[in-house]
């Protein structure tokens, strides 16, 4: 909690840092700590009247509420303004009222919050949650300090410049890297592990319920001595110098670290003089620095959405020694012998070889430990805080994935043999999991036909942003204006309603909204074959490298993600539905293999998972993603569902059964395809001989088969069966053909017929429904 308190702090001293990025686990007070951001900041001035809080010493010239003559202002509390992840474009950047624009040509403009949170603060809880069209919205007015709001041509613009500030727990979805950069710093919340520091939590906690006046007077002094050093901080910053040696020193780190850009330089900068107005001091020294890199350049480090932010401390140490002792005038401040010269006089004896490493201040921000805000030691080192989540995380997995391999499912001796080895892992439960290949591009998979689900980047949906393809009368407040449409209604009474001038007489039942045809995001569910026929180590990380390179195209599109593994005796949801893509691609990485292939019990898991999605988000649309050989070898047992596919009764029925295993998986798949489930099977049967029963499951399932090759963007094989598709011709003996299945009315792929089909060496595996096309 110290860095996010220091984080909160250093933007209040500067609103420039701009604004902070608060991660961590549920329940860690992020929330509390940011409202009660509001309550220190110094009263902001403003003019009498204006919506827009206008400075009276240097009013908005465009004000919409201006011009505003010279007058004394009057002042109030600084605000703090919270969006709701579920708010409205209007409710965000303000509403026109288009009937009386066209009507009585005035420009009736109801502010937003953008407006409400000039010269205050705009939180967002669960940023990683904003609809893309609001965080667009954000990242203008962030950029500009300044909202626009434009419909049909009628525009008004208003000054809007805030301190950011948004919490956000990663396993619900990271956040775009455009929007992680616009966040001066971040900082990482958990837990404490010391019994002594919970149990303090817990009696403050009860203590203010019990009595909130009381509490909150008991701490008043605090909270005020606190605000007052806060205003004399701003009161000093613009004293801080900041020279060349310590610009030096911050271009030499984000080049060290390679992070885009120059923001993170300018971020650095404002952060490392803030740290010194904090501190008292009007000089920027070395340990300012090293606290401002630890702040300002974690979240700029991510390449792509399944890295971690981090800091490589012992880089970051390496580089300031390389760069800041040649020339250093003083070797005091930052010099490993100096026990503390600050101007304050107080924690200076922490002082290593960066400091005390943490704010760099030298002031009393360290914890009862002895720790400093960055979580280092006092002599510079790291302290132990986050050693206790090891034993409780012993695979390394940032979100606790290491739960699918601790259930043992079958042994070695129930693998099919073949000329790929599986990989064995001891006597331990489960076998080794094997590493992912280098992702990839993937075609584009999508679900067919006209969905209405949140926006998002995959499937062909009416949404309030895309192509204008018609107008309707408008349900509810009007934002979208159809302007033809709207003319084309109004004019044939512009007689009766007894026009005279230039200006058209517009009613309200004349306005129409426009239309419009966009994307959405889907729900992806995959179901992956853990089975020992997939146990070999190369085809298991090329299975593993597809599936995470459709994961990473599940984060570029917006969607929401889920895993389903099958092995053994069973089926398991690995990670229920979520937007956290790196989270599932953590829980595949731990994935391990061998046992049985219980195909069936995999498909009616999935089935009973897209179920209760479908009650808690109807708008939604699924995609079905089945990875597998198609070799099923087990038939699902009644825990599983069972009852479901089994069409018999008696000992013929289960003698089928044991017959053809593959019965019941053909009865599974026929369930999802009557529920109209979209589906895409990924072959992955390899080898000079193969089934085809991958494609036997896709034709059951009214689905397209693909092969790992024919996934990518740029396969060549994936062109040919497209042109194979459209002319409808058939190869050697030893080729595919393709036919059309029994499933849901297909999606034509762009310049085709509506018809597919799947390569590979024997057997047929044609499909229907196509859901992709090259991206």
């Amino acid at each position: 909690m110290d860095d996010l308190r220091l984080g909160l702090l250093l933007n209040a001293v500067s609103p420039a840092v701009g604004g902070v990025l608060v991660r961590g686990e549920k329940g860690t007070a992020k929330s509390t700590a940011v409202r009660a951001l509001s309550a220190l900041l110094p009263p902001v001035a403003v003019v009498p009247g204006c919506r827009f809080s206008c400075d009276p010493q240097a009013p908005d010239g465009a004000c919409p509420d201006g011009p505003h003559p010279a007058a004394p202002g009057t002042e109030r509390p600084a605000r703090m303004v919270e969006l709701p992840v579920g708010a409205s474009e209007d409710r965000l950047a303000g509403a026109l009222d288009i009937e009386r624009a066209l009507s009585e040509g005035k420009k009736a403009f109801e502010p937003g919050l953008l407006a409400e949170a000039h010269r205050g603060v705009l939180y967002v809880d669960e940023v990683n949650l904003l609809h893309d069209h609001l965080v667009d919205l954000l990242l203008d007015a962030a950029a500009m300090g300044a909202s626009y709001v434009e419909r049909e041509g009628v525009s008004v613009r208003h000054a809007s410049r805030f301190l950011l500030v948004g919490t956000m727990n990663p396993e619900e979805g990271e956040l775009r890297p455009q929007l992680l950069d616009r966040f001066g710093l971040t900082v990482e919340v958990s837990a404490s592990r010391e019994p002594d520091l919970r149990v303090e939590v817990v009696r403050r906690r009860l203590a203010h319920d019990d009595d909130p006046a009381g509490f909150a007077a008991r701490w008043a002094a605090e909270e005020s001595a606190l605000r007052a050093r806060i205003a004399a901080a701003r009161a000093l910053l613009p004293s801080v110098v900041l020279d060349d040696r310590s610009l030096r020193r911050i271009a030499a780190v984000c080049a060290a670290f390679e992070v885009d850009g120059m923001r993170a330089d300018i971020v650095m900068a404002r952060t490392a003089t803030a740290l010194a107005a904090w501190a008292g001091r009007t000089d920027v020294r070395e340990e300012d620095v090293r606290q401002a890199a630890l702040l300002a350049l974690p979240h700029r480090r991510r390449r792509n959405p399944f890295d971690a932010p981090g800091l490589d401390e012992e880089k970051l140490d390496r580089t300031l020694e390389e760069f800041g002792g040649d020339d250093e005038p003083d070797p005091g401040p930052g010099g490993p012998d100096d026990p503390g010269d600050g101007p304050d006089g107080s924690g200076g004896g922490d002082g290593g070889d960066n400091g005390n490493g943490g704010n760099g201040d030298g002031t009393d921000d360290s914890t009862d430990d002895g720790r400093t805000d960055d979580g280092s030691a006092p002599g510079g080192g790291t302290a132990p805080e986050q050693s206790p989540g090891g034993p409780e995380n012993p695979g390394g997995h940032p979100d606790g994935a290491g739960e699918p391999a601790g259930e043992p499912s079958a042994t070695a001796g129930d693998e099919p043999a073949g000329e790929d080895r599986p990989v064995t892992g001891g006597d331990g439960p489960g076998q080794r999991a094997v590493g992912a290949a280098d992702p990839f591009r993937t075609r584009v998979l999508s679900v067919p036909g006209l969905g209405e689900g949140a926006a998002g980047r995959r499937s062909r949906a009416r949404t309030r942003h895309g192509r204008t393809t018609g107008a309707r009368r408008p349900r509810g407040a009007l934002t979208k204006l159809h302007l033809a449409a709207t003319v084309r209604a109004a004019a044939p009474y512009q007689r009766a309603r007894g026009r005279a001038g230039s200006g058209l007489v517009v009613r309200r039942d004349d306005l129409r909204e426009a239309v419009r045809e966009g994307r959405e995001g889907n729900l992806v569910l995959f179901l992956v074959d853990a089975s020992g026929s997939m146990a070999a180590r190369r085809r298991m990380s090329a299975v593993k490298g597809a599936v995470l390179s459709l994961l990473l195209d599940a984060y570029q599109r917006r969607d929401k993600v889920g895993l389903v593994t099958f092995r053994g005796t069973g089926a398991e949801l690995v990670l229920p539905p979520t937007s956290s893509v790196d989270a599932a691609a953590a829980r595949l990485e731990s994935l391990p293999t061998g046992g049985r292939t219980p195909l069936a019990a995999g498909l009616l898991r999935a089935r009973e998972v897209l179920r209760v999605e479908r009650l808690r988000d109807a708008s939604r649309r699924p995609l079905l993603v089945v990875v597998t050989d198609g070799r099923a070898t087990a038939a699902p047992s009644a825990g599983d569902g069972g009852r479901g596919v089994r069409g018999g009764t008696g000992d013929g029925a289960r003698a089928g059964r044991a017959a053809d295993p593959f019965t019941p998986v053909t009865r599974a798949a026929h369930l999802l395809a009557a529920e109209g489930t979209a589906s895409v099977v990924v072959d992955c049967e390899s080898g000079p001989v193969r089934l085809g029963l991958a494609g036997k499951l896709a034709r059951g399932l009214g689905a397209e088969a693909v092969t790992l090759e024919e996934l990518r963007a740029d396969s060549v094989a994936g062109l040919v069966r497209g042109v194979r598709g459209v002319r409808g011709t058939r190869r050697a003996p030893s080729a595919q053909h393709t036919r059309r299945g029994p499933g849901p009315a297909a999606a034509t792929r762009p310049g085709t017929a509506g018809t597919t089909g799947t390569t590979g060496t024997t057997g047929t595996t044609g499909t229907t429904n196509t859901t992709g096309r090259a991206a």
